[in-house]
């Protein structure tokens, strides 16, 4: 999946879920620019049930942390 700068948190929340995690209803996604780097992208995730950062990385599984 292309990240692009605009990802909308329903893209987010679809890789969330690939990964295990759960997502009801996706909120917001933004991007964080102090933490991504040109070959990482940070994304904060609100979902109505809890809150992540995504690290997504070109052909690797997003590496996820809940934030509550």
């Amino acid at each position: 999946m292309a990240w692009a700068q605009e990802t909308p948190p329903e893209d987010l929340a679809s890789q969330l879920r690939l990964q295990g995690h759960r997502c009801d209803e996706p909120v917001t996604a933004q991007r964080d620019a102090q933490l991504s780097k040109p070959d990482e992208v940070v994304w904060n995730l609100r979902c109505g049930n809890a809150s992540y950062r995504m690290r997504l990385t070109p052909d690797m599984a997003a590496r996820i942390e809940q934030l509550n």
